[in-house]
């Protein structure tokens, strides 16, 4: 995986949150959200997403009930994660995404974000929330239980 990048989506009908990782898979910044039209459409734009950051991941959010079960909504974003995968030739991660919309926008709300600022804003920064939470684990599960690094 080194020097691929993992783009983070966060799915939504009408925008989807997007969020790059670094090269070394350590760091997260949003990149853009990018306004639904339609589903043809919508995947060439994320190819050039992928041939642009040079990806070699796609992570989506998965949105689950808070008990964990499926959500009409995760039935969706699978639906739509396999068949992005399939168009651009990339393996996909599936990481629980609850809580990471409430998070971005009580942060907006924090910063001061107006209705206007917060709806451009919101999907992206789930999307780095997202990626943030998964590279997180990936660097805890680089280090064992007596803090050395996992071979």
């Amino acid at each position: 995986m080194s020097g691929a990048r993992i783009l983070a989506l966060d799915v939504g009908k009408k925008r989807i949150g997007l969020a790059v990782s670094d090269e070394l898979g350590v760091a997260a910044r949003g990149i853009e959200t990018l306004y639904r039209t339609r589903i043809r459409d919508d995947l060439a734009e994320l190819q050039a997403v992928c041939t642009r950051w040079e990806i070699g991941t796609l992570l989506v959010g998965r949105p689950l009930h808070m008990s964990g079960h499926e959500s009409r909504q995760s039935e969706y974003t699978c639906e739509f994660a396999e068949r992005l995968g399939k168009y651009v030739r990339l393996p996909i991660v599936f990481w629980d995404e609850r809580l990471t919309s409430a998070e971005a926008e009580r942060m907006l709300r924090e910063a001061g974000a107006n209705l206007e600022q917060k709806k451009k804003a919101v999907d992206q920064m789930s999307a780095v929330l997202l990626l943030e939470s998964y590279l997180g684990f990936r660097q805890l599960a680089l280090v064992n239980e007596d803090g050395d690094v996992a071979r």
